[in-house]
């Protein structure tokens, strides 16, 4: 190697050094609790199996209007902010409540969608929503808004500079023996397996962390965001994205009628037929009338393939609607940006591999960390045995 090459080298071990050591407990964190949330939906619907379901029955299912004002009038639980609706007259309503004035929402219930009877509140929803806001925004107060979403954007950077560091820096001689790359040493011992275990095992990852914190960066950063929508979207659907939200008027004063449901699920079931398998629809956050609907096709094997509109509660007139269908493939690719940042968009087979993956990451900080300390031990300059005192010298 040559003086300049072994200088680059040098300057790349001493960057993926002090990376790891600044970031190796942050980033094991953030990856063990992206593990725990692999299989969130699997394990929700298994724990929630029997509140999910209701006998169906001959007479016609409530309207969620009429649905919510019974639950209302049975026990004060809160402003309703959301219900999720499906075609499956077998299927319980789920309701989902505003924030209070603390911050703290509710949990969410399951209801009996003909007599509006309260089947339970969902098995490991709080659990999961504080794993899901340490995992995000370290539980910093102000969740997005928080310093929490900026630090874990940093620590993604800091991680992507450690795998293109860390691939340099194992680049092989025999860059195409598939043995020097992928088959760990474990006849070693001692520093020998914790270089074997963080060289090898690292390039086995390397591929999903890289996916991992593309994706992962998205939720962290604005003008990472909007760069990604204006490389993969058409000018037009990239403008609209990328519009800043417009402040609310000063003096403006709640709409004369509330929003409801009904109009908004009339229009989606006159628009979709049976084509839908479940709908989510959200009331505004603040005055307005305009209703969020998320609709899942029937053939919808992940959760982020769904269609979007948007419907005016008052008089039922669709204001937008966005068919999954009709995106381009870069468009489809920003759709699914969450099920590719946890390996869903390759089934269970990929949500498992992405799970091993992120649950190795403390692998790599402990190995990461004894390979530091024993480079000081080795640095560390010999000490002088010191002579033996002998009378009169």
């Amino acid at each position: 190697m040559s003086r300049v090459g072994h200088h680059i080298k040098a300057a790349l071990h001493q960057i993926h050094s002090i990376a790891g050591l600044v970031l190796a407990l942050l980033l094991a964190l953030i990856a063990l609790t992206g593990s725990i949330m692999s299989f969130e939906d699997e394990i929700g619907d298994y724990l929630n199996s029997a509140i999910m379901q209701v006998a169906p029955r001959q007479a016609p299912a409530l309207m969620p209007d009429e649905l919510v004002a019974r639950l209302k009038a049975e026990q004060d639980l809160g402003k309703v902010s959301a219900v999720t609706l499906s075609s499956d007259p077998a299927a319980a309503v789920r309701v989902r409540f505003a924030r209070d004035e603390q911050g703290a929402r509710p949990t969410s219930l399951y209801v009996d969608p003909y007599d509006a009877r309260v089947l339970g509140a969902p098995r490991g929803e709080e659990f999961f929503a504080t794993v899901r806001r340490l995992h995000r925004w370290l539980l910093i107060p102000g969740d997005a808004k928080g310093w929490g979403r900026q630090i874990t954007g940093i620590a993604a950077l800091g991680l992507i500079v450690m795998l293109i560091s860390g691939l340099v820096l194992r680049w092989p001689r025999r860059a195409a023996s598939v043995k020097m790359w992928l088959k760990p040493n474990l006849g070693l011992s001692g520093r020998g397996l914790h270089r074997s275990l963080h060289a090898v095992i690292g390039t086995w990852v390397l591929p999903v962390y890289l996916v991992m914190t593309l994706t992962g960066l998205w939720y962290s950063f604005d003008w990472y965001k909007d760069g990604v929508v204006w490389l993969l979207s058409r000018p037009h659907v990239a403008a609209a994205k990328m519009q800043p939200k417009q402040p609310r008027a000063a003096g403006r004063s709640e709409p004369a009628q509330p929003a409801g449901f009904d109009l908004a699920w009339s229009t989606l079931q006159r628009e979709e037929g049976d084509r839908f398998s479940k709908a989510l629809l959200t009331l505004p956050a603040g005055p307005g009338t305009v209703i969020r609907i998320r609709s899942w096709p029937k053939d919808s094997t992940l959760d982020t393939t769904r269609d979007e509109f948007r419907v005016d509660a008052v008089t039922g007139q669709v204001i937008s609607a966005e068919r999954y269908a009709d995106k381009t493939l870069g468009e489809k690719i920003i759709a699914n940006v969450l099920d590719i940042h946890r390996g869903a968009f390759l089934g269970w087979p990929g949500k498992l591999a992405f799970m091993i993956a992120a649950a190795l990451m403390p692998l790599f900080s402990v190995t990461g960390i004894l390979l530091y300390l024993s480079r000081r031990r080795l640095r560390r300059p010999a000490q002088p045995p010191l002579g033996r005192l002998v009378p009169g010298e």
